[in-house]
């Protein structure tokens, strides 16, 4: 009688440092997906839109898009999967958009298998929202939610005008495992 392999998945924890309020993901990924793969979910559930570069580093490796003008020993993420480039780390760091300055904690929180597996990567939870992309990292954000939060402030109408309503408490998992189901 034939056996099936079981299939493995990572739940991570991910947050973004040096924001308040803290915004943080908890989802289920496949750890035989590439890890290029893994940087579009990471993206999708945070709620970037994917137009800057990123990169892991885990411990003293540092994996990423291996663009034009990339460090001397990055490992393009493309040639290993999750497991691979993960295998025996509890911790590691995503950054995403080198000017802004995102920096990422992701905690591998649990190893889970079963027989099925999963075909692509669930959130089953979060709190807050992303910062809009290219507003400035965690100090240009906090200035962006000063200014937001008080009418008077001259920079007010200019933000309003360019993000529109901004609630930094919100947070939709439906949407959010939608748009994962489309990785």
């Amino acid at each position: 009688m034939l056996t099936a392999h079981p299939k493995v998945a990572f739940q991570l924890h991910i947050e973004l440092d040096d924001v308040a309020p803290t915004v943080w993901r908890r989802l289920l990924v496949p750890t035989s997906v590439k890890l290029s793969k893994l940087a579009d979910v990471l993206l999708t559930a945070m709620g970037w839109n994917n137009s800057h570069l990123h990169c892991f580093n885990v411990g003293d490796i540092r994996y990423g898009m291996v663009e034009d003008e990339y460090p001397e020993g990055e490992i393009d993420e493309t040639s290993l999967t999750v497991r691979q480039a993960l295998r025996g780390s509890k911790r590691f760091e995503f950054e995403y958009d080198f000017g802004d300055g995102w920096s990422h904690t992701v905690t591998i929180e649990q190893e889970l298998s079963s027989p099925l597996g999963l075909k692509a990567a669930v959130c089953l939870g979060g709190e807050n929202a992303c910062p809009p992309d290219d507003c400035g990292g965690p100090g240009g954000f906090a200035t962006m939610l000063e200014a937001l939060a008080d009418t008077t402030n001259d920079e007010h109408e200019s933000y309003q005008e360019w993000i529109g309503e901004f609630d930094p408490t919100d947070f939709d998992l439906v949407a959010t495992n939608a748009l994962l189901q489309k990785i």
